[in-house]
């Protein structure tokens, strides 16, 4: 389609460019709108798809014909415009709310404000500190890992009137609502302690109770609301752990002895490190830039969009596992508030991440050539598809995207070669600051 773009400067995450489009272009619109509305109606008198425009405008009204041809002009359009303009918009297109329409035969002009990703700056574009855990397995992680495993073996046993809660038992409680605590109220509750099942501040009022003890536990919610709850235990259900002894493991778990069933164990620490390692350390270089980033409020517009990526996300991964949103709440025990509200907040974090990368791209000067685009598509596409690909993505409008995805790579690539790494065996850390 040829037309001609002549963009402003942007302002606000704003750009505004004018928009001229051939007479030959406005009367290929006309004529193929004509054409549909035949097709679409019968008009007495006259086959399908023959009615002659005369007849069209006196049953449809040229004005109407006329605002068809003209959308679909836009509609055909756009990816033009973005092209022509190189950005990547924030929602649709806006050719304002005073649209004229077309007129046949005669070349067409129209003002679009596209709105932008908004850029900000970072105040400092020095490599980013941040802490990893070692890249071998560590004994500390070993140990832990076979107190879980040993925990899965666990017993629980009755305990009697004098038995105080301890991380890791079962309660048996009857919780009344006073303020917003409906979902956990309840008579003859089992409640499991150390589980990260229940909120923080009913597992830390549980502990220490005894059977016949009551307590009022209030706390905010994850929607800011307060909620309000009276607890009374009724018995503890106490956990008990097999000792772990070289017989033990090797009846129940089939080695020679606890040294060969630690080695598994560290073989296995170790296959996840080095499959896991290198997405958390990019999450903790983008976070830690992120946290760089001058920029108070990303805008709505833009939360939103990244907003329905996630969900559209989510959704396809629930599906693809079989689940339903109703059955992912109730194995999680969350409203459907508060998975919304993590949805927004992942929305918000990914967005602020995005911006801080692109800030560090501009710095970098960062460009993204022919030869990265067409590598970019070659690690998706074979050889046969690559062409066609290429061609469906420019006549779409979606080029300008994948340039800044090239872009965001290429400024990541750097913070992860770049960055300042102190490893610290935080399992070993976090079992010091418990003891």
């Amino acid at each position: 389609m040829d037309i001609t773009v002549t963009a402003g400067e942007p302002a606000d995450s704003k750009l505004v460019a004018r928009v001229t489009i051939p007479a030959d272009e406005v009367k290929k619109a006309v004529a193929a709108t004509y054409k549909e509305i035949a097709g679409r109606y019968n008009f007495p008198g006259f086959r399908k798809g023959r009615a002659p425009r005369p007849v069209i405008d006196s049953a449809v009204g040229k004005e109407a014909v006329m605002a068809d041809a003209t959308n679909e002009l836009l509609s055909k359009a756009e990816p033009f415009i973005i092209n022509e303009l190189g950005v990547v918009p924030v929602g649709e297109l806006d050719f304002g709310e005073d649209l004229q329409p077309v007129v046949d035969k005669q070349e067409y002009e129209v003002e679009v404000t596209v709105t932008l990703i908004p850029t900000a700056e970072l105040s400092s574009y020095d490599p980013v500190d941040i802490q990893m855990p070692p890249a071998e397995a560590t004994d500390a992680e070993v140990a832990s890992q076979l107190n879980l495993l040993m925990s899965y073996q666990a017993r629980f046993e009755d305990g009697d009137e004098n038995t105080q809660v301890a991380d890791g038992d079962f309660v048996n409680v009857d919780i009344e609502d006073i303020e917003n605590a409906s979902e956990l109220a309840g008579e003859g509750r089992m409640l499991p302690t150390g589980s990260g099942m229940l909120p923080q501040a009913l597992e830390e009022a549980l502990v220490g109770m005894k059977p016949g003890d009551e307590k009022e536990v209030e706390y905010e919610g994850a929607d800011g609301s307060q909620i309000k709850m009276k607890v009374k235990v009724n018995d503890v259900k106490v956990k008990t752990v097999p000792e772990l002894t070289d017989e033990y493991v090797s009846d129940v778990f089939g080695f020679d002895n606890i040294d060969a069933l630690k080695e598994a164990l560290k073989k296995e620490i170790q296959q996840d490190k080095d499959q896991n390692l290198p997405a958390l350390k990019e999450d903790r270089a983008v976070a830690a830039l992120e946290k760089r980033l001058e920029l108070e409020t990303v805008p709505e517009d833009y939360v939103k969009q990244i907003n329905g990526e996630i969900t559209r996300s989510f959704l396809q991964d629930l599906q693809a596992s079989g689940q339903t949103v109703d059955s992912f709440l109730k194995a999680r025990r969350v409203t459907m508030d508060q998975l919304l509200a993590d949805l927004q907040a992942q929305a918000v974090e990914h967005a602020r991440q995005s911006i801080a990368l692109d800030a560090l791209a501009r710095h970098l000067n960062v460009e993204a050539t022919q030869e990265d685009v067409r590598a970019e598509f070659e690690n998706v596409y074979d050889e046969k598809h690559l062409d066609k690909a290429l061609k469906e993505f420019t006549e779409s409008g979606q080029m300008p995207a994948v340039r800044e995805t090239v872009k965001r790579t290429k400024a990541l690539q750097w913070l992860l070669d770049n960055a300042q790494v102190t490893e610290v065996d935080e399992v070993a850390e976090k079992n010091d600051s418990a003891e």
